[in-house]
């Protein structure tokens, strides 16, 4: 080992621990000791890069634990350690997570990324009838919108643009680092441009030259008949926007209020209905109401119990070409009070075995 170091007591991490843990712990480390960030130190950046290459390799741990060092025959200011596995081990780690989002084609030979706006949730609530029939709602956002006044391009009326002085029109900003592993070329779009190569020669009075602005914004919202309660409408582009980039997209959650006499199953609707007693047995006509506000008659067959379903087609929510049905759960009321006579029939039908 090279200067009788414990890697495990470097990296903080128990001689048990396992790959993950010592990756984790790696990862944490490097983060946080790179040359290249402000309060980096590079010989405790060697030192845990050294302690996590011998830890991550099951051979090199195992002669470490046995003998407290490895037998490599590299040169590479490590002594007796070898590194030459570390590069292989490395490739495991985002190296955008470990120098701070910068290095995402450190490697090279990647496009840089199109910038995106921000992602917007609102909540959405609708009635009953709404969820069922569908319907359009219009909402006010504040967020940050293509500016009206230039169209996005940031410059005033009748401006015309020139050559980006920052990137010369390339679009993109090349930065080179040298670090311990070598030198990387990470790629950015400009901020100065914004990505697009030229800048106008006057800046609009709205946006100030960034093509986008804060505003209120009214967005008109589609519902499809059907929807339930707790789903999720996606409006792409309706999100906030960002200047040289795409626009991001607004998330509207549905919540649905409870109807006080109707529910959804699917694409039926289901209802309860109470009946009389003597209408189950003898069977009857009882009036309702739709959702959609017309009424019906319903046939009350002989002989209905408690918690049977009365089926009417077509009187369900319109999902597609498909249409559901109303399920009417029949509740047989009992009566709480009985007169004389009524006391009388009814025993008179228990004696006969009804």
């Amino acid at each position: 080992m090279s200067g009788n170091k414990n890697y495990y007591e470097i990296l903080g991490v128990d001689k048990k621990a396992t790959k993950e843990e010592i990756k984790k712990a790696y990862r944490k480390l490097a983060h946080k000791f790179h040359p290249d960030k402000k309060g980096g130190d590079d010989s405790r950046f060697k030192e845990v890069s050294e302690a996590y290459a011998v830890l991550s390799d099951d051979k090199n741990r195992a002669e470490y634990d046995s003998y407290g060092r490895t037998f490599g025959t590299g040169n590479n200011g490590f002594g007796d350690f070898d590194f030459s596995g570390f590069a292989q081990n490395f490739q495991d780690f985002d190296l955008g997570d470990i120098f701070g989002g910068g290095f995402g084609d450190i490697f090279g030979g990647g496009g840089v990324r199109t910038k995106r706006g921000r992602d917007i949730s609102i909540d959405l609530e609708l009635s009953f009838k709404e969820s069922v029939f569908g319907t359009e709602r219009k909402v006010l956002v504040t967020k940050q919108s293509t500016c009206s006044l230039c169209n996005g391009g940031g410059a005033e009326s009748g401006s015309s643009y020139k050559t980006c002085p920052t990137c010369n029109g390339a679009k993109i900003i090349h930065d080179t680092k040298n670090t311990f592993f070598g030198t990387f070329t990470h790629q950015s779009v400009c901020s100065h441009c914004h990505g697009k190569g030229e800048v106008p020669e006057k800046k609009c009075k709205k946006c100030l030259g960034l093509g986008v602005v804060k505003e209120q914004s009214e967005i008109s919202i589609k519902v499809p008949a059907g929807i339930e309660n707790g789903e999720m409408i996606r409006m792409r582009g309706a999100g906030e926007a960002v200047s040289g980039g795409i626009s991001g997209d607004l998330y509207a959650r549905i919540h649905v209020k409870p109807h006080h006499i109707f529910k959804k199953q699917g694409s039926n609707i289901i209802m309860d209905m109470d009946i009389k007693v003597t209408d189950a047995i003898l069977g009857g006509h009882y009036e309702i109401k739709t959702i959609e506000d017309t009424k019906i008659d319903i046939k009350i067959p002989q002989g209905t119990s408690h918690g049977d379903i009365l089926r009417i087609k077509g009187k369900g929510i319109q999902v597609g070409s498909h249409k559901g049905d109303l399920l009417i759960k029949v509740r047989v009321k009992m009566p709480t009070k009985l007169s004389r006579k009524a006391k009388k029939l009814l025993s008179e039908l228990q004696d006969e075995g009804i």
